[in-house]
This record gives structure tokens, C-alpha cells and sequence, in this order.
């Protein structure tokens, strides 16, 4: 699977659907975990342009990055990936995001140093 990243400089990002753990598995409420072991959860983002253009993105990021319905966040180390999957003879596909982290707008230096 190849990560291609996304460039981040001119667009905006607001939570619209709070922290959630992600699940394996709908009926089994199993949370889906990363290598390490620790729980991938999935954050609701607007992300939109200077042209007004607004996108809506789910976005997996291990660990809860503890950002709020309606907070201005920015996706540190977004990367986007390609995936397909046939189930019952259906077939699906997509692009789906990662971040490294997800933290409030400004906190980026922050988190860096």
C-alpha cells in the first residue's frame, strides 16, 4: 500500500464528527488497533480551500487526539491511500486518510519542538 501525502498549506480543517474509536468489526464492536497495539480512532474533518471548495474526510490517527466537535484542527503527516475489496462478489473502492497526529490549529510548533 503506497502513502501518497497531502498537501496541507492552504486548507483549513474544523472537526465535524468527534473522536470515535475505528471498528474491525460492527457486530463484534471489536476497535481496530495499530502494530503497536494501541486503538485507532477516526475524526470527521471539513477540509476547505481558499476558493470556498469544502471536502469532508475521515481521518484515522492512533490514539485519541482529544479535539472537539467544531475546533479548528490541523492533520499532522496526512497521508492519503488507495484500497479495494470485494465482498460477496461486490466490489468497493476508495481513498482513505491518516494522519500522524491531530491537534488544534497552532499547536503545530508545539508539537514539534
Amino acid at each position: 500500500m503506497r502513502n501518497i501525502p497531502v498537501d496541507i498549506t492552504n486548507l483549513a480543517f474544523v472537526c465535524v464528527s468527534p473522536p470515535r474509536p475505528k471498528l474491525v468489526s460492527q457486530e463484534t464492536g471489536e476497535v481496530k488497533v495499530d502494530k503497536n497495539g494501541d486503538a485507532v480512532y477516526q475524526v470527521g474533518l471539513s477540509a476547505a480551500n481558499a476558493e470556498g471548495r469544502v471536502d469532508l474526510v475521515t481521518v484515522a490517527v492512533t490514539g485519541d487526539p482529544g479535539v472537539t466537535l467544531g475546533q479548528v484542527v490541523t492533520p499532522l503527516g496526512l497521508v492519503g491511500f488507495y484500497w479495494e475489496q470485494t465482498i460477496n462478489g461486490t466490489s468497493r473502492s476508495g481513498v482513505s486518510f491518516r494522519a500522524e497526529r491531530i491537534v488544534p490549529a497552532g499547536a503545530e510548533s508545539a508539537v514539534a519542538a
